[in-house]
């Protein structure tokens, strides 16, 4: 081992053994039961039935653009994400069992359908609220990991199961109880797998309720990590089903890149934002 990484080894472990010196132990409910209350309390979430979301994110490449996005949330599992990329716009949407998306910057202006995987990874995303609230009742399990330490903050570091059996970490500032971060999806580059973690930061409130309003991905083995920029949200806004039905290619027309779509200011889930697609990138 070289000694570059025996001296970021013993920085890590000190900063784990700081990390579990500065916080009291607490088990996986006393931590849920403080994260909910930190980000607005139950039954406030459990009053929310859409979230419209809009912003700007990372095209990644060579120049890494700035992209407008926007998009619109709807329980019990719907999700229409659209991104404005050279005058054109992207549409990609999930209806709860099926989904869709049309790439005409990619010069593919047919609707392709999602893949099994592709459906089957929608399909196991987290409501709007995020995996911690009513986690019970969403079929998930949780437990304790212990303490740990994320950017030199002291965190709970919680494993979450989903119902369908896949397992990801999830840590709890031990300060605030919001979360700060989360295990991403894998990405496979040059043909293997890469792990992936997406940072929540900037939190503010808006009807009470604590958002993040900057999401950062990072992939393992990539110098350049993704920035997902949350600027307004729209709480309980009229979201029609119809939004989340098979894309039509005539309805992608171009768009001011802009004025992407009319957005009302407010805050956003955690597990909304991280719900976006990889950031669109050029042909």
């Amino acid at each position: 081992m070289s000694r570059h990484k025996i001296l970021a080894v013993c920085l890590l472990s000190l900063a784990a053994f700081a990390a579990r010196a500065a916080a009291p132990a607490l088990t996986a409910d006393q931590i849920v039961e403080k994260n909910v209350a930190a980000r607005g309390g139950l039954k406030a979430w459990r009053a929310v039935q859409t979230l419209t979301l809009s912003g700007k994110l990372d095209a990644g490449g060579k120049d890494n653009n700035q992209l407008p996005f926007v998009m619109k949330l709807k329980r019990p599992n719907k999700n229409r994400m659209e991104i404005v990329f050279n005058g054109q716009t992207a549409v990609q949407v999930f209806d709860g069992t099926q989904g869709w998306k049309v790439r005409p910057f990619l010069n593919r202006g047919d609707i392709e359908p999602f893949t099994p995987e592709q459906v089957k990874s929608a399909a196991a995303a987290d409501a709007l609220d995020g995996p911690l609230i009513d986690y019970a009742a969403k079929g998930s399990k949780i437990e304790s990991a212990g303490l740990d330490a994320v950017e030199g903050h002291a965190a709970y570091k919680l494993k979450v199961t989903s119902r369908a059996g896949t397992t990801r970490n999830l840590w709890v500032d031990a300060n605030t109880f919001l979360e700060v971060k989360i295990d991403g999806e894998p990405r496979v580059l040059d043909g293997h797998p890469h792990k992936v973690a997406v940072y929540y930061r900037d939190y503010q409130k808006d009807q009470g309720l604590a958002i993040p309003h900057l999401l950062e991905t990072a992939v393992e083995g990539v110098k350049v990590n993704h920035k997902m920029v949350i600027t307004q949200v729209a709480v309980n806004d009229a979201v029609d089903d119809a939004q989340f039905q098979k894309p039509q290619v005539a309805a992608v027309a171009p768009l001011n890149p802009v004025i992407a779509a009319p957005v009302v200011a407010s805050p956003a889930a955690p597990a909304a934002a991280a719900a976006a697609p990889a950031p669109a990138k050029k042909p």
